[in-house]
């Protein structure tokens, strides 16, 4: 049972004066780059695979998540914090990225992508002839 605690009510409705009521429409992300892939992690906490939709068009990938309400008609909502509807977030890709071999998994509220490098982006090394001692070597 929820007890009403009139400073932490303040609190939220505080919050939520600064912030604008249940603002937070875009979805957490961690992104880093690890060995030859990019990864990235956005929090879904709360949700079924089903209910995220990743696309991709050109350059842009579109993460689209639906959060239901768990009330139903007839409950009397006490509180209600948590965000709903749905939640977005746009990532613009790199040049240097293979958007064709994007993958998508999801575990425990995370979903992770995983988009590789492009083979012609990746650091190679270049070979160095040696030329006789005092001789330059310039080929047209």
């Amino acid at each position: 049972m929820l007890q009403f605690d009139p400073p932490r009510e303040l609190d939220r409705l505080a919050e939520q004066a600064l912030a604008g009521a249940r603002a937070a429409r875009t979805l957490p992300m961690e992104a880093l780059l690890r060995g030859d892939q990019f990864i990235v992690a956005l929090d879904v906490p709360g949700m079924n695979a089903a209910d995220i939709d990743v696309t991709v068009e050109g350059n842009v990938v579109t993460i689209k998540a639906c959060r239901r309400p768990l009330r139903r008609e007839g409950d009397e909502v006490i509180v209600d914090e948590r965000p709903h509807g749905e939640l977005r977030r746009q990532l613009f890709l790199g040049d240097n990225l293979d958007r064709n071999k994007l993958s998508a998994a999801y575990c425990r509220g995370v979903l992770t992508l995983t988009i590789p490098l492009l083979q012609e982006s990746k650091p190679r090394t270049v070979e160095i002839e040696s030329a006789g001692e005092g001789e330059q070597t310039i080929r047209p």
